[in-house]
């Protein structure tokens, strides 16, 4: 049998408003509620199941997301359009501006529960040969 992520929770404050803003960003759509979960679908069979949670309960996670550069453009140009703050590094020492590693562009971000989203065009380490 193999192995795959099928879907993950992510804690939120108001699991509409975290599951909108990222579904908006990237061009994705709400797919499914149930019980006390918003699901957003990645184009890759996994759901981001975001559910609320009290505030002072919510541990920042990373997530990081694999995009194409058309999407990439399109989900910067959202960023930059909405004013949310960006960087080009995870330690956000350089705001307002992408990195071009690896080949590829990538961003950092914070979703509305404070937890770290990085967008990238190319996998760390490039592309396997």
């Amino acid at each position: 049998m193999s192995v795959e992520l099928n879907h993950t929770i992510v804690h939120a404050r108001d699991n509409r408003e975290s599951a909108e803003f990222f579904a908006t960003l990237l061009g994705l759509e709400i797919t499914g509620e149930w019980g006390p979960f918003v699901a957003v679908a990645l184009s890759n069979g996994v759901t981001l199941d975001f559910a609320t949670i009290p505030a002072d309960k919510i541990t920042p996670q990373h997530y990081a997301f694999l995009i194409s550069e058309e999407e990439f453009d399109a989900a910067y140009a959202q960023i930059t359009q909405r004013g949310i703050e960006h960087y080009a590094d995870p330690r956000r020492q350089q705001p307002g501006t992408i990195n071009h590693n690896d080949g590829g562009r990538g961003v950092y971000f914070m979703d509305p529960a404070g937890h770290a989203m990085e967008l990238i065009t190319v996998p760390y380490g490039g592309w396997a040969s």
